[in-house]
């Protein structure tokens, strides 16, 4: 599950994330992770829940903090209090369900490079480092997906109401 970020913000991150993401490996768009994996059989459930929160939800802004390291990729890093508050919602509900990565704190972020060699990444880093980026944008509501073995299938969007 991720957070829809505004056309302006995605496209800059996308753009990012097309240039610098090994290509062979890349079978997604720039996004931001809300949840890894969720199980399938509760999809009903899930997304019936999904609608009561967004619904419930204001469109968040956020905060870009600056670009961090990830070892072999580079991510911009994000402060919102209001997508952490939707995210910690939804963890409450389905704290019986969560991956042990899911339970692990949030710190969102979107990630423009991965899987690449150390130094490649530290290069980046670098480079984007010294080039000024947006300062904030926005996420506009919540979308569920489908792993399908590489790439992913969109099933569903929740718009936050206000």
């Amino acid at each position: 599950m991720t957070a829809r970020t505004d056309e302006h913000t995605f496209a800059f991150f996308d753009g990012l994330r097309q240039q610098h993401f090994p290509p062979e490996r890349n079978f997604l768009s720039a996004h931001l992770t809300l949840f890894h994996k969720l199980p399938g059989e509760n999809l009903e459930t899930i997304s019936n829940d999904l609608d009561q929160i967004a619904l419930a939800a204001t469109v968040a802004e956020l905060s870009f903090t600056g670009w961090r390291g990830l070892g072999r990729g580079v991510a911009m890093s994000i402060e919102s209090k209001d997508l952490a508050t939707v995210r910690a919602t939804i963890a409450s509900r389905w704290a019986n369900v969560l991956t042990a990565q899911d339970r692990q704190s949030f710190r969102p972020h979107i990630t423009v490079q991965n899987k690449v060699e150390p130094s490649v990444a530290k290069e980046l880093l670098a480079k984007l480092s010294s080039h000024d980026h947006p300062a904030s944008g926005w996420s506009t509501g919540l979308e569920l997906w489908r792993y399908m073995g590489g790439p992913w299938e969109a099933l569903k969007f929740y718009e936050f109401a206000r």
